[in-house]
C-alpha cells in the first residue's frame, strides 16, 4: 500500500542457488528502511548544514533554528505540552534510558524501580545496576499482570519511585495499557517511564496532560525504528527533572559559564546534549514524523493490523507451527513470534533468507528473561547455557511488519513456511550448521 514511500524497496538479493530476488524485509522491529521523504529532506537541507548553537553565520542560524524548532514538532507528535515537557535528542532509545537512569539518582536514591519481565534489556539493565529493582510478572501468554503491579506498589508503601515499562513488546507485539499503568503508578506515588521504541512507529500516542492521573512522565523512542535510520533518538521528560545536577555526558554545549574554579550549566535541554548535535539525524526524524502525520497514524494502525490478522490466519495452516500470543490483534503492533516444532529457530530464519530472500529475526531479541518465560525454560537449562556458551540457545522466529509490507510478500513467506513445516528433517539436515544465528 505504501511501498512508494520507502527507499530501497526493489533491492535484489541472492538466494542459495545464486538467483536474485527482491528482498522482503520482515525485520522492521529491529530497524526500518528510510522513507524517501527522509532522504529527500536530508539532501534538501544539506546546502544549509552548519554548526548548531555555535555561530552567527546565516547557515548556522538556519541550522540552529531548525534544530530548536524540531523539539516542538516531536512534542506535538505525542501531544506533550511544551510548557511542561522537553525533548532531549540522543542516539537511540538505549541511550535515552541510560541517561534517565543516571539523572534520576537523586530523585530515586534508596527507592525502588519496578521493571517487568517483558522488557527489552535496555529497559532492565540500566536500572538493575543502579537501584533496588523488582519485576512485575507476566502471565502464560506473556502479558503483564496489572494485579501483580498493584500488589508490588501496595507492598512497598510509596517506596516505588519509577515504573519502567515497554509500550509494546518487541517479542510478541502486545501493547501494554500504559495509561492504566500510569494511573496505578501515580495512585501510589510513583512515576512511569514508557519505552516507546516499538509503540510510537506503529500506533498513535497521547501522553496526556500532567494533571491527568493517566499521564506519562517519561517516554523514549528511536528514529531508526520509524523510517529515519540516521542515529537519533528522543527522551521526553518534565523540564524540572533536569534543572539541577549535570548530565552523564558533559563538555561543549552544556554550559553557560566555565572558569578555572566554577561551572554554570546551561538550562535543559542543552545541558543534556554534549558535543556537536546530530543535525541530520534530527532532520531525518522530523521528516519521518511529518510523513507519518500526513498518512495518519490511525490508517497506519489499521493497515498493519490487517497484515497481522491475515498472516496469523494463514500461519495456523502451517504444519508444526507454534505461535506466541496470537489472539488479541486489536492490542498488538505488527509483530509475530513463532517456531516450527522440531527445528531450531536459526534454521528456520536461515531457510527463509536463503530460499526466499526474506529477512526475519531469530533468537531472544534482547529480551532474554521474557523469552525464557514464554518458552518455559527451566532454571536447570539456563544453568547449562551459562556453563556452555556455545550451546544453541532457545528462542523464536520474529516477523515484524512496516507500513510498506504487503500481502503478496506474506503469501511468499507462507508458502515457504509450509514447505519447511512439511519437511522438517530435510531442512534440519540442509541447515544443520546455519551460517548465522542470533544469541
Amino acid at each position: 500500500m505504501y511501498k512508494s514511500l520507502v527507499s530501497g524497496i526493489n533491492t535484489l538479493v541472492p538466494l542459495f542457488n545464486g538467483i536474485k530476488v527482491p528482498y522482503i524485509n520482515f525485520d522492521n522491529a529491529a530497524t526500518t528502511p528510510a522513507f524517501s521523504s527522509v532522504l529527500y529532506g536530508i539532501n534538501n537541507f544539506s546546502p544549509y548544514y552548519s554548526s548548531v548553537h555555535r555561530g552567527t553565520g546565516y547557515k548556522s542560524v538556519v541550522s540552529s533554528h531548525f534544530y530548536d524548532n524540531a523539539r516542538n514538532i516531536v512534542l506535538d507528535f505525542i501531544k506533550a505540552d511544551p510548557n511542561n515537557y522537553t525533548a532531549i535528542f540522543v542516539k537511540n532509545t538505549t541511550e535515552a534510558i541510560n541517561k534517565l537512569s543516571f539523572r534520576l539518582m537523586d530523585e530515586i536514591k534508596n527507592g525502588i524501580v519496578l521493571s517487568t519481565h517483558m522488557e527489552h534489556h535496555s529497559n532492565d539493565l540500566p536500572w538493575r545496576y543502579r537501584y533496588n529493582v523488582d519485576y512485575v510478572e507476566v502471565n502464560t501468554k506473556g502479558r503483564l499482570s496489572l494485579n501483580h503491579l498493584e500488589h508490588l506498589l501496595k507492598k512497598n508503601q510509596g517506596k516505588v519511585k519509577l515504573v519502567a515499562v515497554t509500550g509494546a513488546s518487541n517479542v510478541t507485539g502486545y501493547i501494554n495499557p500504559i495509561h492504566k499503568i500510569a494511573k496505578l503508578a501515580h495512585k501510589y506515588g510513583s512515576k512511569i517511564l514508557v519505552d516507546g521504541a516499538q509503540l510510537i512507529p506503529h500506533h498513535s500516542v497521547d501522553i496526556k496532560a500532567v494533571n491527568d492521573l493517566a499521564h506519562i512522565d517519561y517516554i523514549v523512542f528511536s528514529g531508526h525504528k520509524m523510517y529515519a535510520p540516521f542515529g537519533t533518538g528522543v527522551l521526553i521528560a518534565p523540564k524540572n527533572i533536569f534543572e539541577s545536577g549535570f548530565s552523564d555526558h558533559i563538555g561543549g554545549g552544556t554550559v553557560d559559564l566555565v572558569t578555572s574554579d566554577d561551572v554554570i550549566w546551561a538550562p535543559p535541554p542543552e545541558k543534556e546534549e554534549a558535543g556537536t548535535p546530530n543535525l541530520f539525524g534530527v532532520v531525518a526524524l522530523i521528516e519521518s514524523i511529518q510523513t507519518l502525520k500526513k498518512l495518519g497514524m490511525e490508517k497506519v494502525v489499521e493497515y498493519e493490523r490487517r497484515l497481522t490478522r491475515y498472516t496469523l490466519e494463514k500461519m495456523k495452516t502451517i504444519p508444526n507451527i507454534i505461535l506466541y500470543d496470537d489472539e488479541d490483534i486489536e492490542n498488538k503492533v505488527s509483530i509475530i513470534s513463532f517456531n516450527i516444532d522440531g527445528l531450531y529457530h536459526g534454521t528456520v530464519a536461515t531457510a527463509l533468507s536463503l530460499e526466499g530472500g526474506i529477512g526475519v529475526r531469530n533468537g531472544c531479541f534482547c529480551a532474554q528473561p521474557y523469552v525464557q518465560k514464554l518458552l518455559h525454560i527451566s532454571k536447570e537449562d539456563i544453568e547449562k547455557y551459562k556453563e556452555n556458551r556455545d550451546m544453541l540457545r532457545p528462542g523464536t522466529v520474529r516477523i515484524s511488519y512496516g507500513l510498506y509490507n504487503d500481502f503478496k510478500e506474506i503469501n511468499i513467506m507462507i508458502e515457504l513456511l509450509k514447505q519447511i513445516g512439511n519437511n522438517i528433517d530435510y531442512y534440519h539436515n540442509k541447515y544443520r550448521n546455519p551460517p548465522f544465528y542470533s544469541k
